[in-house]
């Protein structure tokens, strides 16, 4: 006997009966889409799911989303925009490169941490071998190395490749341990981890002095 997919996510559906203009539906749709992905994975949520936890009816859902698959990729890049946006307020917010690692660091950690919702839909998918999803994943982690890229080339003049493979390094720091941590976070919390793991990607990228020092 074939095991039961997982349910769906408990508590009310998000109410949608009432008209909305198309972008607010299109972002309730997405939210409901992420409760029903995250709790089951892509192969077994339907849209019957997604259209119950949004409180609308299949054709609504449908009007909006061509297939399940779109519906997903959709809410792919969503996050992925997010995470991207919060390392890039992250590198604007301060022209003090100590503070800059510890939030760019920060910031993976915050997205990691938001409920492991868009961290599971991003790094964990059920789907990470599908060439569309791959492209998104990888563009994610591309544009958040590029704009700590665009910093380190501005402030010691290493040239883009050089800079690029620094904040990869950076990048693949702080989403590594970022990863660890969700699973033992009760061991350690998110403001020690960040502390931690910003001290050692200082250490090693105060190696590379701003020009004007």
């Amino acid at each position: 006997m074939q095991p039961s997919p997982p349910a769906a996510p408990e508590g009310p559906p998000v109410r949608g009966g009432a008209r909305l203009p198309r972008d607010a539906r299109r972002v309730q749709l997405l939210r409901a889409a992420q409760d029903v992905f995250v709790a089951q994975g892509f192969h077994a949520a339907a849209m019957d799911d997604i259209a119950v936890r949004a409180g609308v009816s299949k054709p609504v859902l449908y009007q909006h989303f061509p297939g399940k698959r779109e519906l997903y990729l959709a809410l792919l890049e969503q996050k992925v925009g997010e995470l991207t946006d919060r390392v890039r307020e992250a590198m604007a917010a301060t022209d003090d490169n100590r503070l800059r690692v510890q939030a760019a660091v920060g910031a993976v950690f915050e997205f990691v941490d938001d409920d492991g919702q868009a961290f599971r839909l991003v790094f964990e998918s059920d789907l990470r071998n599908d060439p569309d999803v791959r492209h998104w994943v990888d563009r994610g982690l591309r544009t958040c190395s590029e704009a700590i890229a665009d910093t380190i080339s501005d402030d010691t003049g290493a040239d883009r490749q050089r800079a690029l493979l620094l904040a990869s390094g950076l990048t693949g720091l702080a989403e590594s341990s970022a990863r660890w941590w969700l699973a033992r976070k009760g061991e350690v919390s998110r403001e020690e981890a960040v502390s931690l793991m910003s001290a050692l990607a200082w250490r090693g990228i105060s190696g590379f002095p701003r020009r004007d020092a």
